[in-house]
């Protein structure tokens, strides 16, 4: 493995991961009965260039109620997967997704929230919650084996009684690597909502090396974010944030998450 990153590193990825849940978390105290999944991703994008991010690894996502698990979206045809005028309804599970750039560092975030947390989706989040602590041993146990990670964390999903929806995904990716980017002629944007600094990384350091699924069998050393995503009955919920992976230990790059209890 690779040497650890340096502590410059870290706090650069860790001051954009906060601020991209600064982002999710105060647009979803504003959302109400209603809104479309396009108001809400915008005011993220709004958000974030208020508070000076010029440009994202991927544009602002939402999705509301049986989209949060993806229900009729083809992984094929990746604008199906961008927000929508759906409107939210009063019961509903919402999710937040959004990966802004500042000074090149990259903060991919996913937020899950309800106006109204079901008894459904409390289980799955406690779920959530459970697996956050068990990720970084997983990957202790395995550090050169991103196959067996992916099925690990997939059968805890399945064997508590959840879909795994991240399976749904382009790639059917539980993570993909994160590296500082240029941010010079790479912010043009794309109709998917993934800007060029995503296609250039994946495109240059090769799929099997950047995209953790059941297929990766790379060195696992870096950092990743990590964004498992279960479905339950009509609903989906997810949280994605930065794992680091050195050669003694692997452990989320900050607790200052709204998701961890």
């Amino acid at each position: 493995m690779k040497k650890q990153q340096t502590d410059a590193t870290l706090n650069g990825f860790r001051k954009v991961q906060r601020l991209a849940y600064e982002a999710a978390t105060t647009v979803g105290k504003e959302i109400r009965p209603g809104w479309t999944e396009i108001q809400a991703a915008d005011l993220m994008g709004v958000y974030l260039k208020d508070n000076g991010v010029k440009a994202f690894f991927h544009e602002p996502f939402a999705w509301f109620g049986e989209r949060t698990r993806f229900d009729g979206i083809n992984r094929k045809k990746y604008h199906e997967f961008n927000p929508t005028d759906r409107c939210l309804q009063e019961e509903e599970a919402i999710i937040l997704d959004v990966a802004p750039i500042l000074n090149g560092y990259v903060g991919d975030i996913g937020y899950t929230l309800s106006l109204n947390n079901s008894p459904e989706l409390k289980k799955a989040l406690t779920l959530l919650s459970d697996l956050r602590n068990e990720i970084p041993k997983i990957f202790s146990n395995h550090p050169n084996d991103g196959k067996t990670i992916y099925k690990k964390v997939e059968n805890r999903i399945t064997q508590a009684g959840f879909d795994n929806c991240h399976k749904i995904y382009p790639f059917n990716v539980l993570g993909h690597r994160l590296k500082r980017v240029p941010l010079s002629g790479l912010a043009l944007k794309t109709p998917f909502r993934f800007s060029l600094h995503s296609f250039y990384q994946i495109l240059t350091n090769g799929f099997t090396s950047e995209l953790l699924n059941e297929k990766h069998e790379k060195d696992l050393s870096g950092l990743w974010a990590i964004e498992p995503h279960i479905g339950g009955n009509g609903f989906g919920a997810k949280f994605e944030e930065i794992l680091v992976v050195e050669t003694e230990r692997t452990y989320w790059l900050d607790d200052h998450v709204p998701h961890k209890k």
